[in-house]
């Protein structure tokens, strides 16, 4: 019998242990993933501070005009590009491809702005193709936009003829303004006055208080204190154009704004539309289960998610999603998305451009990665903007409302 017994005493405490045990998993695991959606909130409202150098250097012959770089999805794109090298200590442009294997590709140096790009190990590929207005060899004007959180530095660039027609350009996340240059020439060429402006922790505008993004539910504020400028020096008609988390900030602009009846239309480059759409790619990109990017955003909405964050308030992700807010939408949009953007997916831009053919034309890529799309198909780009533009009225509503929308290179 005290066998018996022991041997029942003995299976009832392995029974306690591994329950003990199987519940303290559970407690780590828990907290594991607390943790985790912690620190994917904060990530995603801490500004960049610097862009790494994902690019390998394998060969630099400056004679021949040649570069050879390792090859990934974006420096086997064709088209021209930026490239930074060194930690940012230097600035070259690249153009075509001439040859290309699995490994590497070998492009033509179109020219070096700065920095020693022989002895460059690593780098980066990038959309910009001006540093500055001073590269498009036009007339501009340095200015400064008085916003909420100071004045914020801004670019001004007239057409020859001005008649109060206005874009203001909004760059995305983690870029500046330079973004934006690319889109001047057709603006320009259509009798669009250029604003290209910043907006606060871009690293140019003055911060917040919290030093975060807010993904759009703050920042549009910048873009109506651009309109009231651009209105000041005359602006009858304003078109909003975002690029990435800058199409956010211009929708969130162009459905707050109390100065919205001057906004003629919104142009959009691989915009965020759904943030929730966006984190879920990037949590899966980052290999971490679907319950971290959901609950990060949890964190991101709550007023004690500031404690883990520093943000000041919580975001409603509800009034920046444009894809359920897709009815409340009342003016013409063009929107261009690649289905290969590896940052922000395509899925937000084609589920409003379906819900909304009344007043979305959807330009698709299949090919042109994220914000590239003017560098990978320049032509095609631009004239999507100049038929768009054509289609405009001073009522913000299109005169061919049942015109097909356009169709991308690839």
């Amino acid at each position: 019998m005290r066998a018996a017994q022991g041997r029942s005493t003995g299976a009832v405490t392995f029974v306690a242990v591994t329950g003990l045990v199987v519940a303290g998993v559970g407690v780590i695991a828990v907290v594991g993933l607390s943790a985790l959606m912690a620190v994917m909130a904060r990530r995603i409202v801490m500004p960049s501070t610097r862009s790494e150098d994902n690019v390998r250097v394998h060969a630099v012959d400056l004679a021949a005009g040649t570069i050879v770089l390792q090859s990934t999805p974006d420096s086997v794109l064709p088209g021209d590009y930026s490239f930074w090298f060194s930690a940012n200590s230097g600035h070259a442009h690249v153009g075509e491809i001439l040859r290309q294997t699995p490994e590497q590709v070998t492009r033509r140096i179109l020219r070096v702005d700065y920095g020693d790009l022989a002895s460059a190990g690593r780098g980066r590929l990038g959309g910009y193709s001006f540093l500055g207005p001073w590269d498009l060899g036009v007339d501009y004007e340095d200015v400064s936009i008085p916003t909420g959180a100071g004045d914020a530095p801004a670019w001004l660039v007239a057409p020859p003829e001005p008649d109060g027609r206005w874009v203001i350009q909004v760059h995305g996340r983690g870029v500046q303004r330079q973004e934006t240059l690319r889109a001047v020439p057709v603006f320009r060429s259509g009798g669009y006055t250029s604003l290209l402006v910043s907006y606060r922790n871009d690293g140019e505008a003055p911060s917040s208080a919290d030093g975060r993004y807010s993904l759009g539910d703050t920042e549009w504020l910048d873009i109506e204190a651009a309109i009231a400028f651009a209105a000041g020096r005359g602006a009858t008609e304003i078109v909003l154009m975002g690029w990435s988390m800058g199409g956010a900030i211009v929708l969130q602009a162009a459905t707050r704004s109390m100065l919205r009846h001057l906004i003629v239309g919104v142009v959009l480059d691989s915009p965020v539309i759904d943030w929730a759409d966006v984190a879920r790619f990037q949590g899966g990109t980052l290999g971490l289960p679907a319950v971290v990017a959901s609950g990060a955003l949890e964190v991101l909405g709550r007023r004690w998610g500031g404690l883990f964050t520093g943000q000041a308030g919580p975001i409603d992700f509800a009034r920046l999603d444009f894809v359920t807010r897709a009815a409340e939408l009342d003016l013409p949009v063009l929107l261009m998305h690649s289905d290969d953007d590896g940052y922000v997916p395509a899925t937000g831009s084609r589920a409003l451009a379906e819900r909304r053919p009344d007043i979305v034309t959807f330009l698709p890529f299949a090919v042109a990665r994220h914000t590239k799309l003017w560098n990978y198909d320049r032509e095609g780009w631009n004239q999507a903007i100049t038929n768009w533009l054509g289609e405009l009225v001073p009522t913000g509503r299109r005169s061919h409302p049942d015109r097909p929308a356009g169709a991308g290179k690839g």
